[in-house]
């Protein structure tokens, strides 16, 4: 069996992307969607996603992690699915309506960029060095100084492991504000490494950098190591934030055709 597959990439998140709509796919066969995501021995990307009709909607996302396991909402991932509906002529417009993972999302096409609406988030949990809170998937945010030297990977992997996330695992992000400017560099769980960015990370840095007085009035931008992202947000108490919207760039990369 032969499959069309194509990739796209957001501030260098990158995705394969099937129209499935066919239900076709056989997206319970863990192992396979891993070996797409292999950057060795298959396609090679950071998840996989399955577009997929649903009544009511657009169209409805379907996210694996790029070890195979069902994910948690990806942002990037959103727009990305966006920007792919739209090149393939699913669209009407440039608006749309879609159904994730943690229910259904809104996007809006502009020109070069895509702006995606997240869900509200009512708790911000704040210790001595961090804050954990869920944008779609869970964060964990620590800042940090001198991001470029931190080692992410093992940084990152001791704390999604340890023993209160070793279960269910965590986002783990860095953040450093030097000049003015927020810098991001995220573990990712599913990836179980370092990408070269994360919608729903940058989305929770953006929270935490507003109660931290380092955001602009309803707005912040983040620099990842990928590509820069804008989050708005309307912040209504000291850990309640509605009318979320992450934008940024997602770009078709190239297509092709593997079997299965």
């Amino acid at each position: 069996m032969k499959f069309e597959f194509q990739k796209y990439q957001g501030a260098g998140n990158d995705f394969i992307l099937i129209d499935d709509r066919s239900h076709t796919f056989p997206e319970n066969d863990q192992a396979l969607v891993a070996k797409l995501c292999d950057r060795r021995f298959g396609i090679g990307a950071d998840g996989l996603m399955l577009l997929r009709d649903k009544a009511d909607f657009d169209f409805e996302m379907v996210y694996f992690n790029a070890d195979g396991r069902i994910g948690s909402m990806c942002g990037n991932g959103g727009r990305c699915i966006t920007r792919f509906a739209a090149d393939n002529g699913l669209l009407r417009g440039t608006q749309t309506h879609f159904l994730a993972v943690d229910g259904p999302h809104d996007a809006v096409l502009n020109d070069g960029t895509i702006k995606l609406k997240m869900n509200d988030v009512t708790a911000i949990e704040t210790g001595d060095d961090y804050y954990y809170l869920n944008t779609g998937s869970p964060h964990f945010v620590q800042y940090v100084m001198n991001l470029d030297a931190l080692d992410v990977y093992s940084a990152g992997k001791a704390i999604r492991y340890n023993a209160r996330f070793a279960a269910e695992g965590t986002n783990v992000n860095f953040v450093e504000h030097r000049d003015g400017r927020l810098f991001i560099r995220t573990y990712e769980r599913g990836v179980e490494d370092e990408t070269l960015a994360c919608g729903t990370g940058i989305t929770a840095v953006a929270l935490t950098a507003a109660l931290k007085g380092m955001a602009g009035e309803g707005r912040c931008t983040i620099e990842a190591r990928g590509g820069t992202l804008q989050v708005y947000f309307t912040q209504q108490g000291p850990q309640s934030f509605t009318d979320i919207w992450l934008e940024g760039e997602a770009r078709f990369v190239y297509k092709g055709e593997i079997a299965l």
